[in-house]
């Protein structure tokens, strides 16, 4: 039981947007921000608290909140998954109409890694999180594995969902590597159809998919400066009764990142 000096950690969650339709029948008109509730529970798993952090901005704006206040006042961030980058946000134009993704989405997750860099906050990425942060740090994105690596595994399948796997290769030497001692090679679940496709600068590749190399995790290169990292699957959805990877000590280093950036932010 918790007594009146526990203090916990509080985490931040980027918000997925659905934005205002008149063909709607509920919220007709509204736009709506939300986050999924897998991705609030692995937070919360170890004791976090769990914070939704809303856009400041839009058509019903008031008052003078800013990311920056929410930067400052929390410990770290999450990036969860959701729509697609929109390719305008790394200098393309969309292939296809339904591959143009939630660029009012983007700006905002552009602009949050932005607050909690300048608070030196930790940020980790999670599926469209890892791909959002690698186009916040200038890098690029395949807009469709099918299209654009045609011998590649299809890594969306919208008929098994979160029950479609592959296996990962971790860098040797690597963070992630040392969270995962016992083995360079796990099975992860794979959601998604964009994939990086230009590194941003000043990160590193952890793991690629086995079989046809898509990059699956990354991390800040310098560990002088605010911990950056990001996984292109999903840990949130390890079930214990799964063989897919662990979920707990990626989120424990996330976590270690924020209790060190909270002492650091309170010593005078």
């Amino acid at each position: 039981m918790d007594t009146p000096h526990t203090v916990r950690l509080k985490i931040g969650i980027s918000a997925c947007f659905m934005h205002a339709d008149p063909a709607r029948q509920l919220f007709t008109g509204k736009t709506l921000q939300y986050v999924e509730q897998s991705i609030a529970h692995w937070v919360m798993s170890t004791g976090a608290l769990a914070v939704m952090i809303p856009s400041p901005t839009g058509a019903t704006q008031r008052g003078d909140v800013t990311l920056d206040h929410y930067a400052h006042w929390l410990d770290g961030l999450v990036l969860h998954g959701g729509a697609d980058v929109s390719p305008l946000s790394y200098g393309e134009q969309p292939l296809l109409p339904k591959w143009g993704g939630d660029k009012i989405r983007d700006e905002y997750e552009i602009d949050l890694v932005a607050a909690f860099e300048r608070h030196a906050k930790p940020v980790f990425g999670v599926c469209r999180g890892l791909q959002l942060m690698n186009v916040a740090y200038g890098g690029t994105l395949f807009q469709d594995i099918e299209t654009q690596i045609p011998k590649a595994l299809r890594h969306r399948d919208p008929v098994v969902y979160d029950n479609n796997f592959h296996g990962v290769e971790i860098a040797p030497g690597s963070r992630l590597a040392s969270l995962y001692p016992k083995g360079a090679r796990a099975k992860v679940n794979s959601i998604h159809h964009q994939a990086i496709k230009d590194l941003a600068p000043g990160f590193e590749i952890e793991a690629r998919s086995h079989e046809d190399g898509i990059v699956e995790a990354i991390r800040r290169s310098d560990s002088s400066k605010p911990f950056l990292a990001a996984v292109q699957w999903h840990p949130e959805f390890h079930r214990a009764d799964s063989d897919t990877i662990d979920d707990g000590p990626l989120l424990e280093d996330f976590l270690a990142a924020a209790s060190a950036a909270r002492k650091k932010q309170t010593t005078p």
